[in-house]
């Protein structure tokens, strides 16, 4: 195969890979080895994405942060949750169900998994604020009676509902607001259904998911800036040495 993309991803040649494989759109599912590469460079991401992840959470713990809920009670969470079996099976019920998903989404629902990192740093009061990371797509922390096939289905069936020309956001986080518990706008989420190999992540702008992780844990995981005292020096140590995707 003359593209190579995980081999030149490996290189360094990341942001020309992205490019290529967006350039494709929903093509690339289309030819089995194409798909193939396209799957692999987004589960090196997931890889890198992960370690990411677990350097933050480490990161933090050490500084004394408290993983909470987004509301008054501050009920304790556990901030990451690695992905079950059960990712899997969840990935390709969207597939059928959505009419495809991003490889980036199935790639950080397999090799990722849950994350959340809203809660209160002790040197940081508006840490709340600054948009920390939540992406939760198989939903580990929710009660086994509650499957997220069921609120799923249900997004869609409301979407279908309105009978409009919105397009369909399937939701992962709460917004920048919520987060601050605070009412807000909608949720986060990735635009489906999309065949193609990275996702458009709907925030507060629309951008490829890729994109989106790298401007996050460019800034620690939390990448809206708040202006308080400490804030600089805190997501500075948080980003150091985080992996490029």
């Amino acid at each position: 195969m003359s593209q190579r993309w995980l081999s030149r991803y490996l290189a360094g040649d990341r942001a020309s890979v992205w490019h290529e494989m967006r350039q494709r759109g929903n093509a690339i599912r289309r030819d089995p080895e194409l798909e193939d590469e396209a799957q692999q460079v987004c589960d090196e991401m997931a890889r890198r994405a992960r370690q990411n992840v677990e350097v933050i959470v480490e990161r933090l713990t050490a500084d004394g942060y408290r993983f909470h809920t987004n509301d008054d009670d501050r009920t304790p969470l556990t901030p990451h949750y690695p992905p079950t079996a059960r990712a899997s099976e969840l990935v390709d019920w969207l597939d059928r169900r959505f009419g495809e998903v991003p490889l980036t989404l199935r790639a950080w629902a397999r090799g990722v998994g849950d994350v959340w990192l809203v809660g209160s740093h002790p040197e940081w009061p508006t840490a709340a604020e600054a948009d920390p990371l939540v992406c939760e797509v198989e939903g580990s922390r929710y009660p086994a009676d509650q499957p997220m096939t069921d609120y799923y289905a249900g997004e869609l069936e409301m979407w279908q509902e309105t009978g409009d020309d919105r397009l369909l956001v399937l939701p992962l986080s709460p917004d920048g607001t919520h987060k601050a518990s605070r009412s807000g706008g909608p949720p986060y989420g990735v635009i489906v259904p999309d065949g193609c190999a990275d996702a458009l992540f709907a925030a507060e702008t629309t951008s490829p998911f890729v994109e989106y992780l790298n401007y996050v844990f460019r800034n620690g995981g939390f990448p809206r800036r708040t202006g308080t005292q400490n804030e600089w020096r805190i997501r500075h140590r948080l980003a150091k040495d985080l992996l490029p995707l």
